[in-house]
């Protein structure tokens, strides 16, 4: 049985290799061919990266073919650098004429310190979400505690350029704390990692403060405070029951903190991977493309083998013993005041700010009023035209918010769907995490051309990773429970199981993180509009909004505060109105009565093995 068991894994394991070395030279073959099919000539776009001022005539174009090797076609360019790789020549950039590789793997340093600040940064405010959950926890004082709390949602609300422009502008130059620009020391990291671990640390916190209810319900705690152990070794193991579910999303977010702060590397002027492989990709320089996504590729893969390890070593023995509890929050006393008043009232707030905005003209311009702080005649003041800010806010807020409620509901079925099938959607989840949504948005608008349609496709194409990584995981520990198992001994069927047993303890949760990340789409779809890649002048798109009123954000605040307010508000009305409470307990009620089993098992009394 053990050996069947072992050269099952080993098999399983070398086809999760194939699919994952399939994905990524897909992936890259896909790069490869970027300005074919995109079609636009590859030696022009060189040239006016490296000289804008000169004459793309004939003779200069065939000149640079000549030197690229353009004219062999991009299957013999492709072969040709993948030959290299081997050595460790990832060949020479197009544009600037050096070795590939070093720059490579020195923007991949920069990155690499950048996201384990920006992670320290996470992993503190993750700590600051949840604090309270902890505390009340370690003295059983859970019950009763209001579920689906919105600060966290505001904070990870946050436009990560938006901060990073405030930070920079006000601390950098303003105060002079902090350095602003440049990169040219650990002291430079500071603010673009506030940046980019506050919103980041604010889901991950989120995430945790949801499980953690049903932590420390489950039997072994409840064993622990019998047993008169203190509070604190109470709330380390409870931490520790809830990070296998967490790790899968954890190793996403290096990834993506690694590859996906262009906007935040472009505003500190910082030399990391996300911004060379954007500059790489806007300049058609295929090598340093290639290079630089194989290298968020082979990250992602390490990081989810890391995360994998890692889990294992902390259920390990209980996972595949099939030994744990269902980590489900308990239903707290009803509190139908707090829960109905607070996305009520979030609701009508935005839907007001809306109603009131939309009456009026959101392009018209009166230069005589540029820059007006906010009065009875514009609430929300002007921008640097005149234009009423309230009315591009509303007008602007019908688009954002249906596109950003559509590309979440496809996230949520596809990572629910994927999740299901991990050995499949493990992979592709790495692959795909791997591409930064400005590098998706660049291949969309290679295939299909530009347009207010690029910036969906290329978020729906990234957004259900998250989903079905948090699917996947928590699908795996459902798997291993005492109940699952009496009720397949039982002689319940796949699809019986999957339907009534495990979809309903998963769903719950999976809802509340596709609504939470509600916001961050709007982000996204917003930061590829800053980045010039989505909806262009005069269009009110948030992103757009803020990109052209983030240059006068010293000068006129409320320009950038209001759309980074609504951005808020809904990440409020998101989390609020997700509920936060019952998860499958009538379930596992049901369950008990017909298995009998609801008693603490080896993975139960093992997170109290304290001293």
């Amino acid at each position: 049985m053990s050996s069947r068991g072992n050269g099952g894994s080993r098999g399983s394991g070398v086809g999760a290799l194939l699919w994952r070395a399939g994905l990524a030279a897909l992936l890259v073959c896909g790069i490869g061919l970027l300005p074919w099919l995109s079609r636009t000539d590859p030696a022009l776009t060189v040239l006016r990266t490296r000289s804008a001022d000169r004459d793309p005539t004939p003779e200069v174009l065939a000149d640079i073919r000549a030197q690229l090797g353009l004219d062999e076609g991009p299957l013999r360019l492709l072969g040709r650098w993948l030959a290299g790789l081997p050595r460790g020549d990832a060949g020479h950039s197009w544009t600037s004429g050096s070795a590939v590789a070093p720059e490579v793997l020195g923007a991949l340093g920069v990155s690499l310190l950048l996201m384990a600040v920006a992670l320290l940064v996470a992993l503190a405010t993750a700590a600051a979400v949840c604090a309270r959950t902890l505390r009340l926890g370690a003295r059983r004082r859970l019950a009763g505690r209001p579920a689906g709390r919105s600060g966290a949602a505001v904070l990870a609300a946050l436009p990560e350029f938006l901060t990073a422009s405030v930070l920079a502008t006000v601390v950098g130059v303003q105060w002079g704390w902090l350095p602003a620009l440049g990169w040219y020391g650990p002291q430079w990291t500071v603010l673009p990692a506030l940046a980019l671990g506050l919103p980041a640390g604010a889901v991950l916190g989120r995430l945790l403060d949801d499980q953690l209810p049903g932590a420390f319900a489950e039997p072994w705690a409840l064993a622990a405070a019998a047993r008169g152990l203190p509070g604190r070794a109470v709330a380390r193991q409870a931490l520790r029951r809830c990070a296998p579910g967490l790790l899968p999303n954890l190793g996403l977010f290096v990834v993506g903190l690694t590859g996906g702060s262009v906007a935040v590397e472009q505003i500190f002027d910082i030399p990391g991977l996300g911004r060379t492989t954007l500059q790489a990709a806007i300049a058609q320089d295929l090598p340093v493309l290639q290079a630089g996504t194989l290298l968020l590729v082979a990250l992602a893969a390490v990081t989810t083998a890391a995360a994998r390890l890692t889990a294992g070593r902390l259920i390990g023995p209980a996972l595949r013993d099939g030994a744990l509890q269902s980590p489900h929050r308990p239903p707290p006393p009803p509190r139908p005041t707090v829960r109905r008043i607070l996305p009520l009232a979030y609701g009508l707030l935005l839907t007001g700010v809306i109603m009131l905005g939309l009456p009026r003209d959101p392009l018209a311009l009166d230069t005589a009023a540029r820059l007006r702080a906010p009065s009875l005649t514009h609430p929300f003041g002007t921008d640097a035209l005149g234009r009423d800010v309230l009315a591009r806010v509303a007008h602007g807020a019908i688009d954002t918010l249906l596109l950003a409620l559509a590309v979440s509901a496809l996230a949520w079925l596809a990572g629910v769907l994927l999740g299901c099938l991990s050995a499949l959607s493990g992979p592709l989840v790495d692959t795909v995490n791997a591409v930064p949504p400005v590098l998706a948005a660049l291949l969309v608008t290679a295939v299909q051309g530009g347009g207010a349609g690029t910036p969906v496709l290329a978020v729906a194409v990234v957004a259900w990773a998250p989903l079905a990584a948090h699917t996947s995981a928590l699908l795996r520990q459902e798997r291993a429970t005492l109940h699952l198992t009496a009720t397949r001994a039982l002689g319940a069927g796949r699809m019986y199981l999957l339907r009534s047993e495990l979809l309903p303890a998963v769903l719950p949760s999976v809802t509340r993180h596709a609504l939470l990340r509600l916001p961050g789409i709007a982000l996204a779809l917003a930061s590829l509009g800053f980045l010039g890649l989505g909806a262009q002048p005069p269009s009110p798109e948030w992103g757009l909004l803020l990109a052209e009123n983030q240059p006068y954000a010293e000068r006129a605040p409320w320009a950038v505060l209001a759309p980074a307010a609504v951005l808020a508000l809904l990440g409020a009305l998101a989390v609020t109105a997700s509920g936060g409470g019952t998860r499958g307990t009538r379930r596992r009620t049901a369950a008990t009565a017909r298995t009998g089993v609801d008693t603490p098992a080896a993975a139960s009394d093992r997170p109290v093995e304290v001293t």
